[in-house]
């Protein structure tokens, strides 16, 4: 599996978040909808070859409920979008990202584009997209926790201006390092799976 492909996933959620920060508290719903648009980008470009994938029907089920909420809403709908709500769309997402993984983990879809279809349903296949898109819908949430922690932290501006660490440690050092790794356990945990297992067949390997 390539990372590129996995985080291509992830680019309406980060123009999401870039865009509300820059727009402010009557921007959410137009940030909201640049992340539908993008999607829906994404998917007609896709639709041919391999179709909408389940972290693009959640993130037009999402970004879609935001853009209306922001647009129909008053400005206290604008104020609590920009301070609570982008910070809980990372729990929403990482939330979302495990409840499916028993369905279709969102790995596997990426995967099955660079893999033969008769090797879709190997336990080894399986094994290994189950085990990634919960390390992955894990490693979300965290940093979907730490945004929220940042938000409530600034209802208490002295504990920021004590410590100006705590802001710049959850928003950008924590969450650098959680891409890092997993950008890393993506590209390695198939390859020491598949490793570890040398007397399986090799459509097991090819799979992974």
């Amino acid at each position: 599996m390539k990372n590129l492909g996995v985080l291509l996933g992830f680019i309406p959620w980060i123009v999401f978040d870039l865009a509300s920060e820059r727009f402010a508290a009557n921007g959410v719903g137009w940030a909201a909808l640049i992340a539908v648009g993008l999607t829906l980008a994404s998917v007609l470009a896709n639709a041919r070859k391999h179709g909408p994938k389940i972290l693009n029907l959640g993130t037009l089920v999402l970004f879609g409920a935001i853009a209306i909420a922001g647009f129909l809403g008053d400005a206290g709908t604008d104020r609590w979008l920009y301070f609570w709500g982008v910070p809980l769309v990372g729990v929403v997402l990482g939330l979302y990202v495990l409840a499916t993984v028993p369905v279709m983990p969102f790995t596997a879809e990426y995967a099955r584009q660079g893999t033969p279809r008769q090797y879709w349903g190997s336990p080894t296949f399986v094994r290994i997209n189950r085990v990634l898109s919960t390390a992955w819908g894990v490693a979300i949430l965290v940093m979907g926790l730490m945004s929220v922690a940042v938000t409530a932290l600034g209802d208490n501006t002295r504990v920021l201006q004590d410590d100006q660490f705590v802001d710049l440690a959850l928003n950008w050092i924590l969450p650098i390092a959680i891409v890092w790794f997993m950008v890393k356990f993506t590209a390695t945990y198939p390859d020491r799976v598949t490793g570890r297992s040398g007397a399986a067949p090799a459509g097991s390997r090819a799979a992974a």
